[in-house]
């Protein structure tokens, strides 16, 4: 494994260990701000990525981003939407919190790399910060989008439930019991990278990335 290699490695765990902090981060502080505090007596509002791993999604971050896939998860934020006014509605703002904080960091990074591109793109240094920053948009892009689909556990459940009239949200919800299984079909069917490529494309043709 020659130098470059293990650098590509490295920014590739140190940016979605961040991405999926955030992520995460996001979900227990809209809860909290709603009015439920397990995720701070739980320890997750927090940005240290040691909070939120979860060990078998850890391995699987590691031993996929080696053959180029990069599929894995963290441990979910605890909610306890008893505490919410509105539990469909609290449950919705809480799924939507991560994928957007997602985005907004993706933007964020993208409005950095155009600033100041004179200096990524003039110096070695530069240039390896500037494909830094490019990896962490483009992972940040991806947990967004995917996470944004509508299938349980994913938070586009949660998003489409709160925006599902009551009796037709529970019918939609009972489908989580079956979530793992279907979202195991979904990505070995490579039907998320028919869905994915496009979106993410567009995305990055709108932020002006490649």
């Amino acid at each position: 494994m020659g130098l470059g290699t293990i650098i590509s490695y490295t920014f590739y765990i140190l940016a979605i260990l961040f991405a999926l902090s955030l992520h995460e981060f996001s979900h227990g502080a809209v809860a909290n701000r709603l009015g439920d505090p397990t995720a701070r007596y739980s320890g997750r509002l927090t940005l240290n990525p040691l909070a939120h791993l979860d060990l078998l999604g850890t391995l699987a971050f590691i031993i996929s981003a080696a053959s180029g896939v990069g599929f894995g998860w963290a441990k979910p934020v605890p909610i306890d939407p008893r505490h919410f006014k509105d539990q469909r509605r609290g449950m919705m703002y809480v799924g939507l919190a991560g994928p957007l904080s997602n985005f907004t960091l993706a933007v964020a990074l993208t409005i950095v790399l155009r600033l100041f591109s004179g200096f990524f793109i003039s110096t070695y240094w530069g240039e390896i910060a500037g494909q830094f920053l490019a990896l962490n948009i483009w992972l940040n892009l991806t947990l967004a989008v995917f996470n944004l689909i509508p299938l349980p556990p994913l938070d586009g459940s949660r998003i489409l439930a709160g925006l599902l009239p009551p009796r037709q949200a529970y019918q939609f919800m009972r489908l989580e019991a079956y979530g793992p299984i279907l979202l195991l079909f979904f990505l070995m069917s490579r039907a998320s990278d028919l869905l994915l490529q496009p979106i993410l494309g567009f995305l990055g043709h709108l932020l002006g990335i490649r």
